[in-house]
């Protein structure tokens, strides 16, 4: 039940996006067309999961045995680069339209700061149990690709809405974020850890 809460946690109430705030830079880039959004969002589920994984095993096999554990930022922007590089080859390879859509934004995964929060986030709250620690990352991942989809799909249809000049683009699109973070606020208090 536990593992459920964390999970639900991390996807709704501590949407990393919504509630903490990580991750802006692809959500906003990102986000014009759901087919886009989508497929970001499922790189960084991958990135997010694999990464909550072997940071894990890292950290508690190897930082801790070494008593180097201050060297953990080091070593997560190292293992987050490597599989950054893995997704970028395997899109590149598989879906090269999804390789082009996503752009520079692909390689970006890297420096997410979504992607090292959780890993961070899992290493002080999460460092005492594997399953808890990728579930919680699996979670945020999913929350960021809820955020992500819900916030493509509003940006497609306001293209075909009269909006004023002065919020044309990228003002309508900042307002429209901060709505959807208000509506976010809503789940608060829903699950306590």
């Amino acid at each position: 039940m536990q593992v459920i809460l964390i999970f639900l946690s991390a996807v709704l109430v501590n949407n990393f996006v919504m509630s903490r705030f990580l991750g802006i830079c692809p959500f906003l880039g990102v986000s014009k067309k759901v087919e886009t959004a989508f497929g970001m969002g499922v790189a960084v589920t991958f990135v997010m999961a694999l990464a909550s994984a072997v940071t894990f095993l890292v950290y508690n096999f190897i930082l801790v045995k070494l008593e180097i554990t201050y060297l953990y930022n080091i070593a997560f922007i190292l293992i987050i680069a490597g599989l950054v590089q893995l997704v970028e080859m395997y899109l590149k390879k598989s879906s090269p339209t999804l390789y082009q859509a996503l752009g520079i934004y692909l390689p970006l995964i890297t420096t997410n700061c979504a992607v090292l929060g959780v890993t961070v986030l899992n290493m002080e709250n999460y460092s005492d149990s594997f399953l808890t620690s990728v579930v919680h990352g699996v979670g945020a991942a999913v929350g960021f690709t809820l955020a992500i989809v819900l916030f493509a799909g509003i940006r497609e249809r306001m293209e075909h809405n009269n909006i004023p000049a002065a919020f044309k683009g990228f003002p309508i699109a900042l307002i429209t974020a901060g709505l959807m973070s208000i509506a976010f606020l809503g789940f608060t208090g829903l699950i306590r850890l």
